[in-house]
């Protein structure tokens, strides 16, 4: 998951980095947002997107995500 390791991203930049289009990228963002495991804060029409760390899910996904990703050397 995207936003487990960077802080925050804006929709375009979202889209970009997993190779989605903007509406693919936006209709899965609303079901995390839905879901609770991320969190949006606007400028404007800019929209932010965090991971939610407050969430007890989006930490265990956080968690998984660790574990999974290959050591770095």
């Amino acid at each position: 998951m995207l936003l487990s390791n960077v802080m925050e991203l804006n929709i375009s930049e979202i889209a970009r980095r997993v190779g989605l289009n903007y509406t693919t990228a936006n209709r899965h963002l609303i079901e995390l947002e839905n879901a609770g495991l991320i969190q949006q804060k606007r400028f404007g029409r800019i929209r932010i997107y965090k991971f939610s760390d407050a969430n007890s899910k989006a930490q265990a996904i956080k968690r998984l995500v660790k574990e999974w990703q290959p050591n770095k050397a």
